[in-house]
């Protein structure tokens, strides 16, 4: 069987046939598991050497919050003259690369509907439960994600489709939404009208011929903002897919663009790499006190900070959260920190931006098109058909997959290249369909931390 060894202070090689580790020397008890150059965890008992590392020998150190000290360590990127994309320029200057309609619905007591009119007019439906019955933050989160998505350039045309008696009416919806273009972005309460779905298909029906009308024009791929994902992790994510994931995220970065990573508890264990390239005192704060507040978030439900690695996980050899967390942040590559994002935030700036939320694939990859990413790289070894309400280009860490699932699967990363990825990246902007997109995957969830009423 053919062996790497990532990094020359790993004491642990991986299979590439399997993606589990092996010792290459002797561990004592107590001793750290190295790889990736940092430590995954200790060692449970004595490892001989050869023999596999995984849950039978292998522990996590995580802990709870802990205090850290701000010492940069990064090299910015040098600048790369950008590429150009074929986008829709909306009116406030930001550019779609999709046209669609889209249907969000301020709270889930309208779902129906909304999936009738989406039935009827071919709009995309977004469904969730929430919207009423919410309090405090926990309603904010509801409010300021769907603002993101209802602000979205992907969409030509958005209806937001409220009942009319909700926590979270138009009313409050649109004071969340700030400034609006009010001729891409209408509005219908149920509740206010005879036949709400004629009223909602004429709405669409106008906003399907205004979209019409959009043209794509020539613009620089600084303009795009790429969303990192990974989900169904396995032992070959942070030596394929995900380090490929990170010289596009260079390379965009290089050119004036913008990446989002997001997973916060997938960064547990491995913040330190992130809050090292962090570009100034302020953003290592911020980057800190998400770290911190995500593990106390943890701790205040009674919940050990570690417990994130799946059953998928580790069939696919990923023993410990360290673990999974130094190859999840790979899809970040070397680029400099310049933001810490919370929910409802929009990504403004170039660089590469860490944004709150969980590691639960539908939560996170909702959050990233709600920050406004126009697409998402969305790594994975174990496989999933789960498609962002934007083009979700899903790469493979291993070949087996690639073959196995190519309704699901755009991308084999154990034999394409990095160019090849870019390539497929921007052709994906300028309107190459994605697996999900054709087979109609589109779901969102939003992130619920509260008290059902």
């Amino acid at each position: 069987m053919e062996y790497v060894l990532i990094h020359e202070k790993d004491n642990v090689r991986v299979c590439l046939a399997d993606g589990h580790k092996y010792a290459v020397r002797p561990i004592p008890k107590g001793a750290p598991v190295i790889k990736y150059g940092f430590p995954i965890g200790f060692a449970a008992k004595d490892i001989a050497a050869g023999a596999r590392v995984h849950t039978e020998n292998l522990k996590t150190a995580l802990s709870g919050a802990q205090t850290y000290t701000y010492h940069p360590s990064f090299e910015p990127l040098c600048p790369v003259a950008p590429v150009m994309i074929d986008a829709f320029v909306r009116k406030n200057g930001d550019v779609g690369i999709r046209n669609d309609l889209w249907i969000i619905p301020t709270v889930g007591c309208v779902n129906g509907i909304a999936k009738t009119l989406a039935e009827r007019t071919g709009a995309f439906c977004f469904s969730h439960p929430f919207g009423c019955s919410q309090l405090g933050d926990d309603l904010s989160v509801t409010q300021k994600t769907l603002a993101g998505l209802i602000r979205h350039p992907n969409a030509g045309g958005v209806l937001v489709l409220g009942l009319g008696c909700e926590n979270n009416g138009i009313a409050a919806m649109q004071q969340v939404l700030g400034a609006y273009d009010a001729e891409r972005i209408r509005f219908l309460n149920c509740q206010d009208c005879g036949d709400e779905l004629a009223a909602g298909e004429r709405i669409l029906n106008e906003l399907r011929a205004l979209a019409q009308k959009d043209v794509r024009t020539p613009v620089p791929i600084t303009k795009l903002k790429l969303g990192l994902k990974c989900g169904g992790s396995d032992g070959l994510s942070g030596i394929t897919a995900n380090p490929l994931c990170g010289q596009v995220t260079d390379r965009l970065v290089a050119m004036g663009g913008t990446a989002v990573l997001t997973e916060v508890p997938e960064m547990f264990g491995a913040e330190q790499v992130l809050f090292a390239r962090c570009v100034s005192e302020a953003v290592f704060e911020k980057a800190v006190a998400l770290i911190n507040n995500y593990k106390n978030y943890f701790l205040s439900h009674g919940q050990p900070v570690s417990e994130n690695p799946s059953p998928g996980n580790r069939a696919g050899g990923i023993t410990t959260l360290e673990e999974k967390s130094l190859g999840c942040v790979q899809k970040g590559g070397t680029a400099p920190v310049t933001a810490v994002l919370d929910y409802g935030d929009t990504a403004e700036q170039p660089g590469l931006q860490l944004l709150n939320g969980p590691g639960n694939d539908p939560v996170a990859v909702t959050n990233l098109a709600a920050a406004g990413c126009q697409v998402v790289l969305f790594t994975t070894g174990r496989g999933t058909p789960l498609g962002a309400p934007v083009p979700t280009i899903k790469l493979a860490t291993n070949t087996a997959l690639a073959e196995r699932k190519p309704q699901w699967i755009d991308f084999d990363a154990q034999t394409q290249t990095a160019d090849e990825l870019f390539d497929l990246l921007v052709a994906t902007v300028n309107g190459r369909k994605t697996k999900n997109e054709e087979h109609g995957f589109r779901e969102i969830a939003v992130f619920k931390d509260g008290v059902t009423l």
